[in-house]
């Protein structure tokens, strides 16, 4: 009897041993990620399933191990490097928080000003995000929300392109089903490309719908914009206007040499300035001034348009 326990105690050692060693091994495993991993709110399981969309390499086990290490936190988690053993990637998950840094995109800001206020505040480099972005973006221009974005420190050019224009695709999708019932790209980011211009001609949000109705007004006579507004693009977002650059600038931009619209936006725009280039003011403005208080005068002839330029420059 005693050496039928005896055996039976040694198969259950056996037994648990080889559970330690498999554990162990498994434990050990390499687990390649990005430095910072983006982990979404909910159960073990639904973080498991992410992951597993992402095809790195986590099963049931790991939610398993997961409850005895404690809940996941949510958000951006800092692996600090690329390469974990599957215990160091659990236990990151559950304690590694990675810090923030907040980058404001305001509207009227341009792509390329952009970039780089992302490379000297997230320490990246500016040619490899240029690359990304115009690997990624279904347009060279107009295709961010402008808003505070918190973004993790290390993460990498190409997952920053891919999360901001991800973020960006989801809200312009709501903005377009809310107004349209639907979401089409090239529809879409024509009325990005009017919000553009009204974005950097608008004194305020009140003047949009007015500015709108300018332009429209403009192009169903075949007239030429004329703005200024359409030459700060690129990294000729806050320079100076000059009869030089009407001058000489020929790309589409420039809407003293050519008619209608540059061929992308000028700008990155808000939600005012895109509602604004949807549902133009009706009016018969022809013209706008800036005046001394810094508001526009809108004229319906040139007449008074040419009186509202020597009141405002007397």
């Amino acid at each position: 009897m005693k050496v039928k326990k005896l055996t039976i105690l040694t198969y259950v050692l056996a037994i648990i041993f080889v559970i330690v060693l498999s554990l162990m091994y498994y434990l050990n495993k390499p687990i390649y990620t990005p430095k910072v991993l983006y982990i979404p709110a909910g159960s073990i399981n639904k973080i498991i399933t992410q992951l597993q969309s992402k095809n790195y390499d986590v099963c049931k086990i790991d939610s398993f191990i997961l409850r005895l290490l404690g809940s996941p936190q949510s958000g951006w988690i800092d692996m600090q490097t690329n390469s974990n053993t599957k215990a160091d990637f659990l236990y990151k998950l559950t304690t590694s928080k990675a810090a923030l840094q907040n980058v404001t995109l305001i509207p009227g800001e341009t792509t390329y000003v952009f970039l780089n206020q992302l490379a000297n505040n997230l320490h990246l480099n500016r040619t490899k995000l240029q690359n990304e972005f115009e690997r990624y973006a279904p347009v060279k221009e107009g295709v961010f929300i402008p808003d505070t974005y918190k973004l993790p420190v290390g993460i990498t050019e190409k997952e920053l392109i891919r999360v901001l224009l991800n973020i960006s695709h989801k809200k312009m999708k709501e903005l377009s089903a809310k107004f349209f019932g639907t979401y089409n790209e090239k529809k879409w980011f024509q009325y990005v490309a009017i919000a553009s211009v009204i974005q950097k001609e608008s004194a305020n949000t009140a003047e949009m719908p007015l500015v709108s109705s300018v332009i429209y007004n403009r192009i169903k006579k075949g007239m030429k914009l004329q703005m200024d507004g359409t030459l700060n693009y690129g990294k000729y977002s806050h320079q100076r206007v000059t009869s030089y650059r009407i001058k000489n600038d020929t790309t589409s931009y420039n809407t003293y040499k050519h008619r209608g619209l540059p061929d992308t936006p000028v700008c990155n725009v808000s939600i005012e300035a895109i509602k604004a280039a949807i549902f133009p003011k009706k009016t018969n403005y022809l013209y706008f001034m800036k005046s001394k208080n810094g508001m526009h005068d809108f004229a319906c002839n040139y007449s008074t348009h040419l009186r509202n330029i020597r009141r405002a420059t007397k």
